[in-house]
């Protein structure tokens, strides 16, 4: 194989690795439920919707005798 093919197979091989690690290092970024935290602080309507969602599994529990 010549040196200059290798050579270019090296590029090649060092620009796909800088592109992963650039796009990996984008994928650092907080996750979605990090992002989303708190978004509904002090929302009465968000504390309506968790009480009627507990509600609703509590009403189907089975209930003891």
């Amino acid at each position: 194989m010549a040196a200059s093919s290798i050579e270019q197979r090296i590029e090649a091989l060092e620009r796909e690795v800088r592109i992963l690690r650039a796009a990996k290092k984008s994928k650092r970024e907080k996750a979605w439920w990090e992002r989303l935290g708190g978004e509904f602080k002090d929302d009465a309507l968000f504390d309506e919707i968790v009480k009627a969602g507990q509600k609703y599994r509590r009403s189907r529990r089975p209930r003891s005798k």
